[in-house]
């Protein structure tokens, strides 16, 4: 059981920044997206 602990512990950070990091990058691709559409509409 301590093994599964201290490997979630060692991993679970990493995934943690990387959802992080990719909620981040799509809500600035989203904006991108918008500005693009609007732009193709004028």
């Amino acid at each position: 059981m301590e093994t599964w602990l201290n490997f979630i512990q060692e991993i679970g950070f990493p995934v943690f920044v990387s959802f992080y990091l990719l909620h981040r990058l799509e809500m600035k691709l989203e904006a991108i997206h918008d500005v693009l559409v609007t732009l193709k509409v004028k």
